[in-house]
């Protein structure tokens, strides 16, 4: 039965690099959605229409996850009130219990330190602030929050047990 990982937190809170290390730590047939990839990469849209553009395309991109992958990985910030569409078509295609969600719960300062180790990024505080959502849970999906105690390493270990990693 393909599965779906969600991947959710504030900018710089972690959540790329736990999705490319669950990416190879589940191996081939794993799919990797960024929504930082399809709004600013693939569409070059920012802003109200990067979610009116984006949101259609990613749901594709779930649908094809599902019926392609053993596992879907999807990354991004994704305002819960935005994108509570993709969300519940999330759930009618994996069915609740092969969805796993997560949610990056940080404090600011935290995802600014983990900002801060990045390499070549082209954003820094003031759009940090700007960007920032305090407590954006999803009404949709039961998330389990991961909080600034976990390293990359135990967040991914306990995101690989949970959907099932052998």
């Amino acid at each position: 039965m393909p599965k779906l990982i969600v991947l959710r937190g504030n900018s710089g809170s972690g959540k790329t690099s736990a999705a490319i290390a669950l990416q190879e730590r589940f191996g081939p047939n794993t799919m990797r959605v960024s929504h930082d990839m399809v709004r600013m990469e693939i569409l070059h849209v920012w802003s109200r229409l990067g979610v009116e553009k984006s949101l259609p395309l990613m749901a594709e991109l779930l649908e094809y996850g599902h019926e392609n992958s053993e596992v879907t990985i999807l990354e991004g910030i994704l305002p819960a009130e935005d994108y509570a569409p993709l969300f519940r078509r999330a759930l009618e295609l994996f069915g609740r219990e092969n969805v796993f969600a997560y949610y990056y719960d940080l404090p600011f300062e935290e995802t600014l330190r983990r900002h801060g180790t990045k390499s070549g990024v082209s954003f820094g505080e003031e759009d940090m602030r700007r960007w920032w959502l305090e407590g954006d849970y999803l009404p949709v999906l039961e998330e389990t929050r991961l909080t600034p105690e976990l390293s990359l390493e135990e967040a991914v270990e306990l995101i690989y047990r949970q959907a099932g990693g052998n």
